[in-house]
């Protein structure tokens, strides 16, 4: 249950953060406002860092595969594609299509064991799922 509320809650942030974004790039520009929330989330992180335990910071370089390091370029790039979706489409339409996008991404990643995950055997339920979903952002459109 913890999960549930937990990935309810991210979801719910994740849109209000884009919106906020958004209204920081109208006032300044994309990359002014994403250099913004990467720097903001390492003052949080490392705030939060003090007060949960402090475990040492030199395990980093110890990181393999290396690939998976790239989280804050990747991070940085979302944050510029959130806020030029939010931009062109509205929250409600890129929040759906990044929900979407994210599921069918996460099942192929699933499907074939990418990155260090677990391989599951294909499952049409699942693939009919993808399709319901991607179904629900023509139906939104309309």
């Amino acid at each position: 249950m913890a999960g549930i509320v937990t990935a309810l809650l991210s979801g719910a942030l994740m849109s209000v953060q884009g919106v906020f974004n958004t209204g920081v790039t109208k006032q300044t520009s994309v990359w002014v406002a994403s250099g913004w929330v990467q720097a903001t989330a390492l003052i949080a992180c490392v705030v939060i860092w003090f007060f949960t335990g402090r475990p040492p910071v030199r395990g980093l370089f110890s990181v393999s595969p290396i690939y998976l390091l790239s989280g804050g370029i990747i991070g940085a790039v979302i944050t510029y594609t959130v806020i030029r979706s939010m931009q062109s489409l509205g929250p409600a339409q890129t929040a759906l299509l990044i929900v979407v996008a994210q599921i069918i991404t996460a099942y192929v990643i699933q499907l074939f064991g990418w990155f260090g995950t677990e391989k599951m055997p294909f499952e049409w339920h699942k693939l009919l799922g993808a399709a319901v979903a991607v179904a629900g952002i023509i139906i939104f459109q309309r």
